[in-house]
């Protein structure tokens, strides 16, 4: 008897689901996707590469409901910041264009892109997936660059780096000019990744750059933002179509560091030490009149 009790209800609610799919996906919305709409992300759940700070491009946030579509910015930002590698959220059922703005944004790879230079190096992906279903649930999955055992190499290094040419310093501008000299001292641009052949080393990583010696842009990128970040001085990663340097706050400016270009390759072979990108201003950037650095100010608003 209880068999045929449940097979009528499971037959019902095949029934209502059939003929009245659309109400039901209503009524869960609001009954039930509801109860979920408190999703939080505490303090112990960030690891030790949370930035506090905030940027006008994004920012930290404790709603994990999403209100327009900079609310979403500001959510995915949040998890990459917090090292999250699986999150979920949900879309209100009060807000129509959520699931539309979800897709915009997980398919504008450029963007995630720019999202991913305001955290931490090791927070950064290498890949990031987003799931959702009509019922409004959002999911996060996110790959990291670096692997544990990478971070624990580069954290080393960084230590004794730190330990070897910084020792009291306590002028970020004397600081980062003696990053700025180790690492080009202490590698070489990767002439060969660059021009897209065979990759023998990790050097659009910090680990290619501080641990194997060889880097291009990304690597030199990455490894003085691990030691901006470790030095506690605000800056975030700035990219062009085709590049990506440092952007650094430094007396409440905002000026421009890029330790590839102050790393040239030159003909006969020999190491060379440049400034002519060492702290300079968006100005100062742009009379110099490259091809690799226009970037998007509506992205980058501390670089205006």
């Amino acid at each position: 008897m209880k068999k045929f009790i449940w097979a009528g209800i499971i037959f019902l609610l095949i029934g209502f689901t059939v003929l009245y799919r659309e109400d039901l996906a209503d009524f869960y919305i609001k009954n039930f996707i509801q109860i979920d709409k408190n999703v939080t992300l505490s303090a112990n759940e960030r690891n030790p590469y949370y930035i506090t700070r905030d940027y006008q491009f994004v920012k930290n946030t404790d709603s994990f409901t999403p209100r327009n579509k900079q609310d979403i910015k500001n959510i995915y930002y949040t998890v990459l910041n917090a090292g999250k590698t699986d999150f979920s959220f949900y879309c209100p059922s009060d807000y129509k264009e959520c699931l539309s703005d979800v897709k915009d944004i997980s398919d504008d790879q450029t963007l995630l892109s720019h999202i991913n230079n305001y955290v931490h190096a090791y927070n950064g992906f290498k890949n990031i997936e987003t799931e959702y279903d009509t019922l409004g649930k959002i999911r996060l999955k996110i790959t990291h660059t670096y692997t544990d055992k990478q971070i624990s190499s580069i954290n080393n290094k960084v230590e004794e780096i730190e330990k070897s040419i910084i020792g009291n310093e306590t002028d970020n501008t004397k600081k980062i000019k003696l990053i700025h000299d180790y690492i080009i001292k202490n590698s070489k641009y990767d002439s060969d990744r660059s021009d897209e052949k065979i990759a023998k080393y990790s050097s659009d990583t910090a680990y290619g750059n501080l641990i194997q010696g060889f880097g291009i842009c990304g690597g030199y990128t990455d490894s003085m933002k691990i030691f901006l970040d470790r030095f506690n001085i605000p800056n975030c990663k700035i990219a062009s179509d085709n590049h990506v340097w440092n952007l650094v706050n430094i007396g409440d400016e905002w000026l421009h560091l890029d330790l590839t270009w102050d790393d040239p390759v030159v003909t006969n072979g020999k190491d060379v030490l440049e400034y002519n990108f060492f702290l300079i201003s968006t100005k100062e950037l742009e009379e110099l009149k490259t091809n690799q650095h226009t970037f998007d100010k509506n992205v980058y608003l501390e670089a205006k």
